[in-house]
């Protein structure tokens, strides 16, 4: 059983180890999920349950959003081998995709509502870079890119810019505002990363509409993105591969291009790979390997 848990969509993947169809279940994280070891554990079982449908299950193999370090990863480890008696491992949703890629210890980079990079140490150890919220942090996604578009829209009415400039008017519009001075205002009571990322669409559309600001924020989120991977590999990362995916890298070509040239500029030992697929594979991945190698996935 491969599991993705994102922070907008939950995906589990049956997968029969004697041959035979796969089946999926895809849900809302927000219809089960309380952020609750214990109980979001028994929700994730009963789930499995369902789309098990009474077979045995080998393995267990889970990414999860919102787990950012060891720690947390082990708590709902832990959680989850407490309800069932099938071996489990827990990682961050952002490893999923260099496993789905078979670059396993590889790094992953997440450019979706939020913005991390993760890998693993030369020791095994997990290794986070970013993940800190909308609010001081996830830049290069796209709750991190409308609050640095906003930024700079307020910079540019500091400088004396006026009204017209293509993403002065997009935030404006996307905000709803009547009045200017009001900007952090209404970006603060918007409340939450699902809420303001929503808005990113505005970035990418003023930067192609010939917004030298918005093209300034992209390139800039692609630099940020890039600055995680240097940030692991100046720690000692050993990886030779940064795996980007993200609702907001795929679908922008602009952003992955930022990104790949802000590596190859900064940390040119690290070659950048799209990840376009499906997170899950990567959790399949992780569970058949638990299923066929069980001292080694308890090494680890």
């Amino acid at each position: 059983m491969g599991i993705d848990i994102g922070g907008t969509k939950t995906h589990l993947r049956a997968i029969p180890l004697a041959g035979g169809a796969e089946r999926d279940l895809v849900v809302p994280s927000g219809d089960w999920r309380v952020r609750n070891w214990n109980d979001d554990a028994t929700g994730l079982v009963g789930m499995m349950s369902l789309l098990a449908e009474g077979a045995p299950i080998a393995a267990i193999g889970v990414g999860a959003h919102g787990c950012d370090d060891a720690a947390e990863c082990l708590a709902f480890q832990s959680a989850i081998s407490a309800r069932t008696t099938s071996p489990v491992e827990v990682v961050n949703d952002a490893e999923l995709m260099p496993l789905a890629l078979d670059l396993p210890g590889q790094i992953g980079v997440v450019a979706g509502t939020g913005s991390i990079a993760v890998c693993r140490g030369p020791d095994g150890e997990m290794m986070t870079a970013g993940g800190w919220g909308w609010i001081i942090s996830d830049d290069g996604g796209a709750g991190g890119l409308v609050r640095d578009a906003v930024r700079a829209v307020s910079r540019h009415f500091d400088r004396g810019g006026a009204r017209g400039e293509p993403l002065v008017e997009a935030i404006i519009a996307a905000l709803g505002l009547t009045s200017v001075p009001r900007l952090g205002t209404v970006l603060a009571q918007l409340g939450n990363a699902t809420a303001v990322g929503a808005l990113a669409v505005a970035v990418f559309d003023a930067a192609e509409n010939g917004s030298e600001l918005a093209a300034g924020v992209v390139r800039q989120g692609g630099q940020s993105l890039a600055e995680l991977v240097g940030h692991l590999h100046r720690r000692g990362a050993l990886a030779t591969h940064a795996v980007a995916g993200g609702s907001v890298i795929v679908s922008q070509p602009r952003l992955w291009q930022a990104f790949v040239d802000a590596l190859s500029a900064s940390t040119p030992q690290i070659t950048p790979r799209l990840f376009s697929g499906r997170p899950v594979e990567g959790a399949c991945r992780l569970a058949v390997r638990l299923a066929t190698s069980p001292h080694q996935a308890a090494a680890n």
